[in-house]
């Protein structure tokens, strides 16, 4: 399952959740409406600290394969280099 789709469906259980537990309560309307929008802002501030997290991860990792790139690219060009020393025409 791609992050992406686990945060979505964490997202609107958790807005499912807490809207409901909210309406079932026993308070007022303006009471009830003023948890309804700190719960929607509290799921919204975790959601964009678990997105940020993710996007971190994945501008680590994307890193790491650039310079995992870079190196073989420099490894196969050491080797290219290697290999037309050996064949090249000595000058005598």
């Amino acid at each position: 399952m791609s992050a992406g789709k686990f945060l979505v469906g964490f997202a609107v259980g958790a807005a499912i959740g807490a809207i409901t537990g909210i309406l079932l309560a026993p308070k007022s309307g303006e009471e009830t409406r003023e948890m309804l929008s700190d719960t929607a802002k509290d799921i919204k501030d975790k959601t964009d600290a678990k997105v940020k997290d993710i996007q971190d991860k994945a501008e680590a990792v994307v890193s790491e394969l650039q310079k995992k790139g870079d190196e073989i690219v420099g490894n196969i060009q050491s080797f290219i280099n290697e290999k037309k020393e050996m064949f090249k025409p000595s000058e005598n």
